[in-house]
């Protein structure tokens, strides 16, 4: 059955002195719908996010934005950390006024949300987070581009194009600088604060978020829970 896809705007507004780009959806939705906010992963953009900000753009108000030095946005002059990503975030939600969102966040980007949910709570309605990094069992740089290879070789060649793009517009220093801030990071001691439903999502075909690292994140965050898709990869 083919789900009906909404459709999205390319916008930019400025933030704090960056021209910081998104993806809106434009469809009329029902009042008293929540605002949807979508969070991309290392190194790629809201490109990574078109197919699930489609598939939620007819229900939904969407914002998915390209946050600094990633995508179309524009290059802050130092890579920004964890906590910063977190704050850039909720300054663009403030730039285009929304209060209150539900977030559904991919891989880096669950930890960014991590973050955000703790430091604006009042904010945060609830999340899903889509393969989340940084498993605790391999918090070393090798071992998680290992896994990213791995993984590379069972996503689909629409994504793998979007994400090559990506990751040569970002270049190599901002994401390895990324990489390394998400390693410092520690999510399962950050959702283990966050008081709101979170749903942990992987697939069964995902070495950079693996069962048992999924396992302990749910059962760590007092509103978890686990959803584990068959025959599905890092995406």
């Amino acid at each position: 059955m083919a789900f009906r896809q909404g459709t999205l705007d390319s916008t930019y507004v400025e933030v704090d002195g960056l021209r910081i780009h998104a993806r809106v959806s434009v469809d009329p939705v029902p009042a008293g719908r929540p605002t949807v906010v979508l969070v991309h992963g290392l190194a790629v953009s809201s490109a990574y996010m078109i197919p699930t900000a489609r598939m939620f753009a007819p229900h939904y108000r969407v914002y998915s934005p390209d946050l600094p030095g990633f995508g179309r946005s524009d290059r802050p002059d130092y890579v920004l950390d964890i906590d910063e990503l977190a704050e850039a975030l909720c300054r663009y939600l403030d730039t285009v006024g929304v209060q209150r969102a539900t977030i559904i966040a991919n891989s880096l980007g669950c930890q960014i949300t991590a973050e955000f949910a703790l430091r604006y709570p009042e904010r945060f309605d609830r999340a899903i987070m889509i393969g989340p990094t940084m498993d605790r069992h391999a918090r070393v740089l090798w071992k998680q581009v290992l896994r990213l290879a791995h993984d590379g070789l069972r996503e689909p060649w629409s994504q793998l194009v979007v994400v090559g793009f990506d990751y040569l517009r970002t270049g190599i220093h901002r994401t390895v600088q990324t990489a390394l801030y998400g390693l410092a990071h520690h999510l399962e001691e950050a959702v283990a604060c966050i008081n709101a439903p979170i749903m942990i999502v992987r697939g069964t075909h995902d070495p950079i978020a693996p069962q048992r690292w999924c396992e302990e994140l749910a059962a760590a965050a007092p509103q978890g829970q686990l959803v584990v898709i068959p025959q599905s990869a890092h995406t």
